[in-house]
Order: structure tokens, then sequence, then C-alpha cells
């Protein structure tokens, strides 16, 4: 089965995983991940590399582990931008060869004084390759709740995510967000441009503001008053502050559920604690809706 199938038949809940530093062991995870798998994840994203530059090897070693040991569905994240189509046959062919058939289509970030390959310039050109000569394989594809910072317009945004779904991209998964009423109203939108693959909500607990900071100026996600004044007020406390970014993670996945969303995806930073966390609070809520209908929903908010 296709992951894509499963939002047919509850509401997802996913989790993302970065592998093991340079010259570290794979095996180095395998707490982290055995952990994770205790929550009984829809499936585990694995990520590739900063800027997208990495040769990928890390975390087609992770997937493995993913996939093949805890037998949970593993998704590697592939950018594109500076990998020709050689490059991107070698990776999938090798996920291919180890029963990994889900990947994350991106286009990734560029890196300053490195040129673009030009071969999948857009994500757009990597979905499209992708479900033209690997067939088998579920293509999920990123999502900007508060449009992509490099994006001259929202319409402009949607445009670009409109060509990823008509390239065969079979689900979305946001980028983070801090304010519900965002990925409401982006929702809507997708709604009004006839874009109906499911999409999931992705989630970041906050637990260091430093940390927060340097990803959203990276991001370039907005972060709302009500966010700011938690960071502000328990930046000297990193217990409190934990706790404070949890709670509102818990708070934002409540919410979400309840209204209809098609999953969450989190964001865990390798932190299985904290996804643990949010999980025994959010479970019931989960399994509550896995017998919902899972037809169309109206957004009410």
């Amino acid at each position: 089965m296709k992951l894509v199938d499963l939002f047919e038949k509850k509401t997802v809940f996913s989790l993302e995983v970065f592998p093991p530093r340079k010259n570290t062991s794979k095996e180095s995870i395998l707490p982290t991940l055995s952990s994770l798998n205790d929550i009984s994840p829809d499936f585990i994203s694995v990520t590739l590399g900063a800027g997208g530059t990495a040769q990928g090897n890390e975390t087609i070693e992770v997937a493995n582990l993913i996939q093949n040991q805890l037998h949970v569905p593993a998704v590697a994240h592939i950018p594109s931008l500076y990998r020709n189509q050689d490059q991107v046959d070698e990776l999938l062919d090798q996920l291919a060869a180890d029963n990994i058939q889900n990947v994350l289509a991106l286009r990734g970030d560029p890196v300053d004084g490195l040129s673009p390959n030009g071969t999948f310039y857009h994500a757009s050109d990597l979905v499209a390759y992708i479900d033209r000569e690997y067939p088998n394989f579920d293509v999920a594809a990123a999502c900007y709740p508060e449009v992509h910072q490099e994006s001259p317009s929202v319409v402009a945004d949607i445009e670009g995510l409109r060509r990823k779904v008509d390239a065969g991209a079979d689900h979305l998964i946001s980028q983070l967000f801090f304010d519900n009423q965002h990925f409401y109203e982006f929702q809507e939108r997708l709604a009004l441009a006839g874009i109906t693959v499911p999409v999931e909500a992705g989630i970041m607990p906050c637990t260091n503001k430093k940390q927060i900071e340097r990803i959203t100026k990276f991001s370039g996600v907005p972060v709302p008053k009500k966010y700011q004044k938690m960071l502000d007020c328990y930046a000297d406390n990193p217990l409190a502050l934990k706790d404070a970014g949890i709670a509102y993670a818990i708070e934002q996945i409540v919410d979400l559920v309840s209204q209809g969303v098609d999953g969450i995806h989190l964001y865990t930073m390798n932190k299985p604690e904290i996804a643990e966390k949010i999980w025994d609070a959010t479970k019931t809520i989960f399994e509550a809706n896995q017998t919902k209908d899972r037809g169309a929903i109206e957004l009410v908010h």
C-alpha cells in the first residue's frame, strides 16, 4: 500500500529525523529510532544534507534501518538542485534495492558559490521525472502555508505547488508554522486552486530559543507575538521553555486534528523524549479519528 492511501483511513502521524553527523556510525541513531518506534508512527522521513549537496549515503542507511529493522515506512528526502539524472537514478535505485519506495522530492536550498546542476532546477522537475521513470514510488512534496520566502506572491506560490501536484506529487508535507490560522487560510487557497491531495501539517516543538530563531530566520517563517512572548519569558529557564514549547505544539496539534487536518508531521530534531510526550498527550485524539470518515471535510474556523 502506498503511503498516500493511509490518508483515506486515518489522521496520519509521522516523524522527521536527520542522519548522524559525518564520520559517525549510523548505529548511533538506533537508540533514537528505537524510542521513536515506540510511538508507532505511520512513517519516518529522513533528511539529506545541508543545502542538499551531500551524497545521500547516510540518508539511505538510516532509511534502511527504519524500513527493514524497525519495519516502519521510511521516506527519504531527495533535494534536486545540485543533482543530475545519473545521481538521482543512483539514489532511487539504491532505495528500491532496500525496499524503500517513498521519497520527499525537494528542490533543496541554494548554496552560496555553488552553481545548480540544471537538470532538476525545480522540485516539480524531479517529481515529474520520478513519476515517469519510477512509477512504483510514492512521491511527497513540500508546501509552505505562509508562502515560500523566494516566491514573489501568494498566487505564484500556489501556481508552483500546482505544478508539483500536476507532475505527480501524491501528498504534501508543510513547512513548520506557529500560527494555525495561516495553515487554515492555506487550505482555503488550495481548495480554490483545485489542489486536493492530502496535506500534512508540519509541527516543530520549541525547546531552544536560539535554535528556533536560527530556523525561522533561515526559513522565513514568521513568529507570532504569542509565540515570541513565550520564547522571551522562558529564555533563561531551559526546562520551562522546553515544557512550554511542548505544550504549544500539543495545542497546535489538538486544534489541527479537531479541524480535520489530513495529518501531522512532527519535526523531532532527533529528540525522542519530546516526541513521546507529544504523542502521549495526543494519541487518543488520533485514535479517535481512525474510524472517522476521511472524505471531504468542511473547513470551520
